[in-house]
């Protein structure tokens, strides 16, 4: 069942990164993280009361909050990275690299987790390196060229960070149920993102958000939701190194449609380099 639950992790995150970039597009970007945040926490928080998986606080271990509170942290800065470099820059690139933290999970995974690293992992991970290599390469719209390459440095915070939530949820939802771990680590999440809107002084731009640009928050509020129900729902009983490679194929979701939506096209290398990290991630089924 957990496999399930991992591809349809992938499906809501391909939907999420399209919905996120039309609600970007006049609003910055570290306001839509924390308006996001707000929808993912109510729909954690729904699950939570659905599933029955309410309990005190209190009761909860001191490392398994201090796992999720850490694992929280991580996700605000790799979120906050992300959607920043995704205003930046353009989608079939900034995604590419963010993905590639599959890479980075599972060497943290065989690090600090002891799951094995075998030679199917091995040359996955290389196809993976290569086919992210190829699809970041030359061609690059004039707005990313504008922007400059800062859209790159924050695409690879972005896929550190999620690298580091992957590790610390994993072993932050070992003693408790997953739902009420996502719940959790969400409202860690909320009040980071808002603190950075603060410190920033951006509070007052929330009056100038559109209605369209509201609606777009939203929804990929909601995906997010749904992505991070599966995801965690996946995690408690499979394998890290392979439940996060699977929702990385989330990439031919948003990739599909960032060429429908956007018109981004993909240059037959960078095509070649899409192959090459589908083909890495599905030999981590094997």
């Amino acid at each position: 069942m957990w496999i399930l639950f991992a591809f349809g992790s992938a499906l809501f995150a391909g939907i999420t990164s399209i919905l996120a970039k039309c609600g970007i597009k006049d609003t910055d970007s570290d306001i839509v993280t924390a308006l996001r945040t707000i929808v993912v926490l109510i729909f954690s928080w729904i699950m939570v009361l659905l599933t029955g998986s309410r309990a005190p606080v209190n009761g909860i271990e001191f490392g398994t909050m201090l796992f999720l509170f850490l694992s929280g942290l991580a996700t605000g800065a790799s979120w906050l990275c992300y959607f920043k470099a995704l205003q930046m820059g353009d989608v079939n690139k900034v995604t590419p690299i963010d993905k590639s933290s599959t890479i980075l999970t599972m060497l943290m995974a065989f690090l600090f987790l002891k799951e094995e690293i075998t030679i199917i992992k091995a040359v996955a991970m290389v196809f993976i390196s290569l086919g992210t290599y190829s699809m970041i390469q030359k061609k690059t719209s004039e707005h990313t060229q504008a922007k400059g390459h800062a859209w790159f440095f924050y695409a690879c915070g972005s896929a550190v960070f999620a690298s580091l939530t992957s590790i610390l949820g994993k072993v932050g939802i070992t003693n408790i149920d997953s739902n009420l771990g996502t719940a959790i680590r969400t409202f860690v999440v909320l009040i980071m993102a808002w603190l950075v809107v603060l410190l920033k002084g951006k509070l007052g731009e929330v009056k100038n958000i559109t209605l369209k640009s509201w609606l777009f928050i939203g929804l990929s509020g909601c995906a997010t939701g749904g992505s991070w129900f599966c995801y965690y729902r996946a995690l408690q009983t499979g394998p890290a190194s392979v439940i996060v490679p699977i929702d990385k194929l989330s990439i031919l979701v948003t990739i599909a449609f960032a060429g429908i939506v956007f018109g981004e096209r993909l240059s037959r290398k960078a095509k070649a380099g899409l192959t090459m990290v589908v083909g890495g991630t599905l030999m981590l089924l094997l």
